[in-house]
């Protein structure tokens, strides 16, 4: 039997822009949720991030982040625009927001001041660069700057390069993620005793968590990591390398695999090597080793020697281009491109199998669902003044206030 979408029936308020916050709230809603966005007049700023456009006039950057969603524009400045939100709030279980810290206190809707008392049930994320306070609270961020100030980018480049930022913004996905796994949890535990609570994801906290294993290394020896290319500090080889063709990634993690390779290259004598014998060895003889390597793949493709080595349990990739990695024959078995009329998107990595993602419409044009957005609110609008409570929807109990919780002003 077909079962709904794991978040069927659970309604988010999503007043995020750019990217952790919309990537949130788009598998929130690939899974089912009811997701409004509410953007300002002038709208999510990524809606200008182009060319490319998609033959809708949307920016690419702005339609990856944003389907299955419905828009209306809001001040929330005014006391226009926050009667239309609290309105939805009134039946919402999620708000999800990514505006500078004190930012909601400053128009009258901070968490502990003023939405924890009237929707005990609310679980607000707050998604931002620093946090509120501390030395750089309230400051903004965007990924590279954490990257940056975070370490990642001293470590990414090489010795010829310097300090380079990740091809990706790697702090604001997993932040993104981040936020997810908060909201979930803090629905695991509403569900358990009835209150919701404060979520808070933070591209900084992120970008420190990401220092993996160059963190443990530093903490563990006192050695400040530095850039290595796309080598690894603790194993070797686990690296790129120059085939007849293109570029081939290999990456071997014990003695075992180490073996299998060399005598897949058709060199049995280095695993036999005693320079080689160990990861702890070829760590130190990495010069020597990736000559022998680099001689032995020059002669077949990058690809030829993938399906070789991944033949023999030996993990290695050519490096493809985006276009090669989205039209591999993988990525069309897995399900990975979302096509809906002229829209066309990237997955949810997250994969359910008793209630699978369903992909919603496609991102919506500013303000496209202003009739409909306003009426839910005019409906909460009405329930919270006692109009009805929805029937069976319980009273839910005081909020317990927990030390610490609270946003300092800015």
């Amino acid at each position: 039997m077909e079962r709904a979408g794991a978040l069927q029936g659970l309604r988010v308020v999503d007043l995020t822009r750019v990217l952790a916050g919309p990537l949130c709230t788009q598998i929130l809603a690939d899974h089912g949720a009811e997701v409004t966005k509410v953007e300002p007049p002038a709208g999510d700023e990524t809606r200008r991030l182009g060319p490319p456009y998609t033959p809708s006039q949307q920016a690419a950057y702005f339609s990856a982040l944003n389907r299955g969603k419905q828009s209306i524009s809001l001040d929330l400045s005014t006391p226009d625009g926050q009667q239309v939100l609290h309105g939805l709030l009134a039946n919402a279980d999620v708000l999800v927001e990514n505006f500078v810290p004190g930012t909601l206190e400053r128009w009258g809707l901070g968490y502990e001041e003023v939405l924890a008392a009237r929707y005990p049930r609310l679980v607000l994320c707050s998604i931002s660069g620093f946090g509120a306070d501390g030395p750089l609270g309230g400051l903004p961020g965007y990924d590279a700057v954490l990257q940056a100030a975070c370490g990642i980018m001293s470590i990414n480049g090489s010795e010829g390069s310097g300090a380079t930022k990740v091809g990706i913004p790697v702090v604001d996905h997993l932040t993104g993620y981040v936020a997810l796994s908060g909201i979930l949890m803090a629905l695991q535990a509403r569900a358990r005793d009835g209150l919701g609570q404060r979520v808070e994801a933070t591209l900084y906290d992120t970008a420190i968590s990401l220092l993996l294993p160059h963190g443990a290394n530093w903490l563990c020896s006192g050695e400040v990591p530095a850039p290595l290319g796309s080598a690894h500090p603790n194993i070797v080889p686990y690296d790129k390398f120059r085939a007849a063709d293109g570029e081939l990634f290999i990456g071997i993690l014990n003695d075992a695999q180490f073996a299998r390779f060399c005598a897949a290259l058709g060199e049995p004598a280095l695993a036999a090597d005693p320079r080689f014998a160990s990861n702890a060895q070829r760590l130190g003889q990495r010069d020597a080793l990736y000559a022998a390597i680099e001689a032995a793949i020059a002669t077949r493709p990058a690809q030829v020697w993938a399906e070789a080595l991944m033949a023999q349990g030996v993990p290695a990739a050519a490096v493809n281009s985006v276009a090669a990695a989205l039209e591999h024959p993988h990525t069309q078995h897995r399900q990975l491109l979302v096509r809906r009329g002229d829209y066309q998107g990237i997955r949810s990595p997250v994969r359910l199998m008793g209630t699978p993602a369903v992909p919603g419409a496609a991102p919506p044009r500013l303000d496209q669902d202003r009739a409909a957005v306003l009426a839910r609110s005019r409906q909460g609008q009405g329930q919270e003044q006692g109009e009805g409570r929805p029937e069976g929807q319980p009273q839910a109990p005081a909020r317990r206030m927990q030390e610490g919780h609270a946003t300092p002003q800015h």
